[in-house]
């Protein structure tokens, strides 16, 4: 009688563990809210990316109205500006298109790195300039300054504004690495903000910039270079070649409440949801990965 009672709680005590594995094989809204449901006030910080910057700011949005307890603030100045922030201890998260690792004086191994989205970029004009694609060495000439009329480059006669962004700007450092080779743009007229750059493109003749896709709109002309269109699908197998990660680095492993809202990023509700939304690629979408040094393998 005792064996058989035995028996029986062991195999109720087997069934109630494989209940619980079966339950915490997968990240969904349940388990996210678990990881910070204390209730206590949770206060998080995001510094950097202005590219990133829509899709932090609507996903805390959703985040935040499940998750009364949190107050996420989350704000630009660009990837540098993250970096050393959230590695000075400044902030909590530090929104970055490139890897710390590129980053100078920022000490990367300190960091860690939780990629949340792809982004593609590419140059913007003027809607009247004439122009609808470029070669790659018509598009360095035009940021180097060697090409200054649009005429050169089969538009109208007017010369070229070119817009750039600072030096600490994650958005200009993809854009020079991946579309211009490398080449540092011409001194010129410098914004930082995504969304002011597409306004002073828009209104001002012979403009052109670059902007993140989520950026883009009918307000600009997207440029293709090489016959190759800037769109997600030629991002995900790296046929258009101007693309960064978008990271949101912590110093250190963050804590569980910390923790809760990067996970919360990486479900597939706001993967496929709000990322695509906005314009960004989900990670998964993608059919190679880069690393820190530029070398592509196929997933």
């Amino acid at each position: 009688m005792k064996k058989r009672v035995l028996s029986t709680i062991v195999l109720s005590m087997g069934l109630l563990l494989a209940g619980c594995g079966s339950q915490g094989t997968a990240t969904n809204s349940s388990d996210t809210a678990k990881a910070g449901s204390d209730n206590q006030p949770v206060k998080i910080v995001a510094v950097g990316s202005t590219a990133l910057q829509p899709l932090v700011d609507a996903a805390k949005d959703q985040f935040t109205a499940e998750h009364s307890n949190y107050t996420i603030s989350v704000q630009g100045g660009g990837s540098g500006t993250g970096l050393s922030q959230v590695a000075d201890g400044a902030v909590t998260i530090g929104n970055s298109d490139v890897f710390a690792e590129e980053k100078s004086g920022i000490a990367a191994d300190k960091l860690v790195d939780h990629r949340v989205a792809v982004v593609g970029m590419g140059p913007v004009v003027n809607k009247d300039v004439g122009v609808k694609e470029v070669t790659k060495q018509q598009l360095i000439d035009i940021f180097t300054g060697k090409t200054k009329n649009w005429k050169d480059v089969g538009g109208k006669d007017q010369e070229i504004a070119v817009i750039n962004r600072p030096s600490g700007s994650g958005t200009r450092a993809t854009f020079e690495k991946w579309g211009l080779d490398g080449a540092t743009a011409v001194q010129s007229q410098e914004q930082d903000s995504s969304g002011t750059v597409r306004q002073i493109v828009a209104q001002t003749p012979g403009a052109i910039s670059y902007l993140a896709f989520s950026y883009m709109d009918d307000s600009t002309v997207a440029l293709s270079i090489d016959g190759v269109k800037p769109t997600e699908e030629n991002v995900a197998d790296n046929s258009w070649k101007i693309w960064s990660y978008e990271h949101m680095y912590t110093k250190g492993e963050p804590d569980k409440n910390v923790k809760a809202f990067l996970d919360y990023m990486l479900e597939k509700d706001v993967q496929e949801g709000v990322v695509k939304e906005l314009g960004y690629l989900p990670i998964t979408d993608m059919s190679v990965e880069r690393d820190a040094t530029g070398h592509i393998t196929n997933k």
